[in-house]
């Protein structure tokens, strides 16, 4: 079995003409399937097609980002359950990402909490949707893990079908996802020489609940941080997270696919 990588953005290799050079290194390194993560309702489409040109190995999730969200934010979570429709094919394998971000609030504190105010209101009701739905839930969480977490529990959300992407808390955090019976995935960031409470935290986790990603093109992990990520680095970090979980390339890649696999019922 192959590399999963569970969140990726294939937006702007698409936008340049440089997707299918991309996919193509991608297979070479390994990777047998991607998702593909919405962000807003311009990409949600885009994304959809891309998975329709590449049945089995490109998958994707449809979600308005809290870096997205606008005053009239609620236009765009209304579109999110037409993607589900019965003859809408293929449907999404999650909803998200969508969460809370505090990091990219501006400094004006009226401003910030008019807009995190948006933030939760969107996030809530994208709970909603997801719960009717009983989809898996990718959530992006800066500088809000706790209210993330608050709002996450209120919602009444099966917490087995949560993930945390680019989970960058530490043992503590992680030890609340895994009491509630959510995930935590890894990015690059795990290869970097400063991560060591990342790398606890992935330990905390175990093998057995593990999942990774590139957040591509973000986040790329050593040797090529500096330059743009993309689907095909997640080796890097999968051969990197081996030796710190003590185990072979190839038991991670296995593991790690198989519950990327279970968690998204990917085909």
């Amino acid at each position: 079995m192959g590399l999963i990588d569970t969140h990726t953005h294939l937006e702007s290799f698409a936008r340049r003409g440089a997707l299918a050079e991309t996919l193509t290194r991608a297979k070479e390194a390994g990777v047998t399937a991607m998702i593909t993560i919405g962000t807003a309702p311009d990409d949600w489409s885009l994304y959809r097609g891309i998975a329709q040109e590449n049945p089995g190995f490109v998958h994707y999730a449809v979600g308005v980002h809290p870096c997205s969200v606008e005053e009239t934010w609620a236009e765009a979570v209304a579109q999110i359950e037409g993607f589900w429709v019965e003859g809408n094919l293929p449907r999404p394998v999650a909803l998200g990402e969508t969460g809370l971000d505090r990091f990219h609030l501006p400094k004006e504190p009226a401003a910030a909490d008019k807009i995190f105010g948006w933030q939760r209101a969107a996030f809530a009701a994208q709970l909603e949707i997801g719960r009717r739905l009983g989809c898996p839930l990718v959530v992006h969480s800066r500088g809000a893990f706790r209210e993330c977490v608050e709002m996450i529990d209120a919602s009444g959300y099966d917490w087995s079908r949560v993930v945390f992407h680019c989970f960058t808390e530490g043992e503590a955090e992680m030890a609340e996802l895994v009491r509630r019976g959510g995930y935590g995935s890894f990015t690059g960031i795990l290869t970097y020489k400063n991560a060591d409470t990342i790398r606890a935290a992935a330990r905390a986790q175990g093998l057995g609940r593990c999942m990774i990603e590139t957040d591509a093109p973000y986040l790329t992990p050593m040797p090529h941080r500096g330059k743009p990520n993309e689907p095909a680095f997640v080796r890097h970090t999968a051969e990197y997270a081996a030796t710190v979980f003590g185990v072979s390339y190839e038991e991670f890649a296995a593991t790690t696919a198989a519950n990327a696999q279970r968690f998204f019922a990917l085909l």
